[in-house]
């Protein structure tokens, strides 16, 4: 039996070498841009890991909370729009957030009606009429805003703030929004919230790609500022590796803190939690309650992750997050390199991205040599679409990976390692 200091030194040595592979075939500049983005992968797959590994909370949602932190950092990093500063725009936006201020409050309160003994179904009647009156208001005042907002100054711009308080607020942004659909969600079963929880990913993605006057929409945003200087400024290895620093520190800092706080009692709470609920519930253990914690700080650090992502490509388009790319990967991630094992997930998503975007290149590389052998042997003509197909090689690839380790290794190529107490 391999003990565990041993896989894990396996692992770490492998993976170098493939990194190191990576930078001799395809150079310096490209072996760090693949770097920066599986650091940022890791840092989602860490907040990931919180849900799944440590409370056993099935979120198949995360595309919708990378795309929301995404959405926050640029609106608080990008430059100011003067267009839209001296257009009419802010005071008919300001009526339209004074309406949705007044109807939250309005339908707070019709939910709250049973306390002067309202019946349970006149209630929930109540509360549907007050949020549908309010909807159709602040609809009603923010049609002509945006209207107005696009014609004039195309979108309203940004604050022009530093970069990490952009993912700082993005963080705060995700974690807030899975606070507000832990409130729903945590008291369905596993399946039912896993569906739950994409439908609210969905809905944030059609939001961010339909609202023109916020987001420009299929248009995008860019350039968007960095924390570090520019290629233009260092040149494309120093600048990518000066955010490749900045990510692996943040890495660092989530890794230490989160495995101290699996080492204290709050952890082995969380632990009992997930592995016995019921038990843990009749010790006195408000078990919705710590599971909303790892909800929203796993979603926190999955915003920052994100924030830091859409960063480097230095473009927000609210149509490129695809569920694939932004939440079936990152499960990948997570599940290869052992749920509830930091280091374990932290090598899972850099295996899993080098695979991933590496799979093109090798592809494309093996289809030419082949279609080249197969033509001077047999004359056989190769097709013309050898590098769409090499592309496509990407899931196959993945899949293949994923069915593997399950097979093989279905705890992942790390497993958490067990704590025994005496």
């Amino acid at each position: 039996m391999i003990s565990y200091r041993t896989r894990a030194l396996v692992l770490v040595s492998g993976t170098a070498v493939l990194v190191a592979l990576v930078f001799a075939w395809l150079g310096a500049a490209y072996g760090v841009r693949m770097l920066v983005e599986a650091s940022c992968f890791a840092l989602i797959a860490l907040g990931l890991t919180i849900q799944w590994g440590y409370a056993g909370l099935f979120n198949v949602g995360v595309m919708g909370f990378i795309a929301i932190a995404a959405f926050v950092s640029m609106l608080v990093s990008y430059p100011v729009n003067d267009l839209f500063w001296n257009s009419d725009g802010p005071g008919l936006l300001c009526w339209a957030f004074l309406y949705a201020a007044i109807g939250v409050a309005l339908t707070y309160a019709a939910s709250q009606t049973h306390r002067l003994g309202l019946p349970k179904k006149y209630r929930t009647l109540l509360t549907l009429i007050v949020g549908a009156a309010s909807y159709l208001a602040v609809t009603g005042a923010l049609d002509p805003a945006a209207t107005l907002i696009e014609a004039e100054a195309r979108f309203v711009g940004g604050f022009g703030m530093p970069v990490w308080l952009g993912w700082l607020l993005g963080g705060i942004a995700a974690g807030a929004l899975g606070w507000a659909m832990g409130r729903i969600t945590l008291g369905l079963r596993a399946d039912y919230m896993a569906i739950a929880t994409l439908g609210i990913s969905e809905i944030v993605k059609a939001f961010l790609k339909n609202a023109d006057w916020l987001t420009k929409g299929t248009l995008t945003v860019s350039p968007l500022p960095w924390p570090v200087p520019t290629p233009n400024e260092l040149g494309f290895v120093m600048s990518r590796a000066s955010y490749l620093a900045v990510t692996s520190i943040l890495i660092v800092v989530v890794y230490v803190l989160l495995e101290r706080a699996w080492a204290s009692p709050w952890g082995r709470m969380m632990r009992a939690i997930r592995d016995n609920e019921l038990s843990a519930a009749a010790m006195g253990k408000d078990v919705n309650r710590r599971r909303l914690e790892m909800l929203v700080l796993g979603n926190f650090i999955i915003g920052v992750g994100g924030a830091a992502l859409i960063t480097f490509s230095t473009i927000f388009d609210p149509g490129s997050f695809q569920p694939l790319n932004h939440t079936f990967l990152i499960w990948v991630m997570v599940i290869l390199g052992g749920a509830g094992n930091n280091l374990g997930t932290i090598l899972g998503a850099l295996l899993v991205y080098i695979v991933w975007i590496m799979s093109e290149p090798a592809a494309l590389f093996l289809f030419e040599h082949g279609a080249n052998l197969a033509n001077h042997m047999f004359g056989w003509e190769a097709p013309a679409d050898l590098a769409t197909r090499a592309l496509q090689m990407r899931v196959f690839v993945i899949g293949l990976v994923i069915t593997l380790v399950l097979r093989f290794a279905p705890q992942g190529l790390l497993p958490e390692k067990v704590v025994k107490y005496e």
